[in-house]
């Protein structure tokens, strides 16, 4: 009988899981998904956000009244195989990859998004103290993950 990969019930029957899980459990990580578009929707409008991330751990007009505790983000990204030809040459005969340091930029820009949404559920006002580690997967092959971590504060 097939089981649902969430609430780990079975069912009658194989039609009635969709991508592995059962209609209810379904409807629960599309109703989830959707809330955390929409917050992050919500966060992308708000005018503060250019202080939010600090990479300090204060600031002369930031008085921080509670910590609220550690969030992270992560970010997987590959490499493609055009990217790391160009990038081989690169490496021979100098010079910058700009595609490489596209997909690096674009994939910090993914962990401070998610990093902001993850203090903002937490109801943080800001996140300091951000830090970022990049990570090569060489067993996935010429994967890299980038990890972001701050502290999600209240401000005074």
């Amino acid at each position: 009988m097939p089981t649902c990969a969430s609430c780990k019930q079975n069912h009658f029957g194989m039609f009635e899981l969709k991508g592995g899980f059962c209609k209810k459990c379904a409807a629960a990580i599309e109703e989830d998904t959707q809330t955390r578009k929409k917050r992050s929707a919500d966060l992308s409008s708000r005018a503060d956000l250019a202080k939010m991330v600090l990479t300090t751990e204060t600031s002369s007009d930031l008085v921080v009244t509670e910590r609220l505790g550690i969030v992270s983000a992560e970010c997987a990204f590959g490499m493609n195989v055009f990217k790391d030809l160009f990038a081989g040459v690169r490496d021979v005969v100098g010079g910058r990859s700009d595609a490489i340091q596209k997909t690096l930029r674009d994939s910090r820009d993914v962990v401070l998004q998610e990093l902001r949404v993850e203090a903002y559920e937490l109801g943080a006002d800001a996140v300091i103290a951000v830090s970022f580690e990049y990570v090569e997967l060489s067993a996935a092959g010429n994967m890299v993950l980038l990890v972001a971590t701050g502290t999600a504060v209240k401000l005074g």
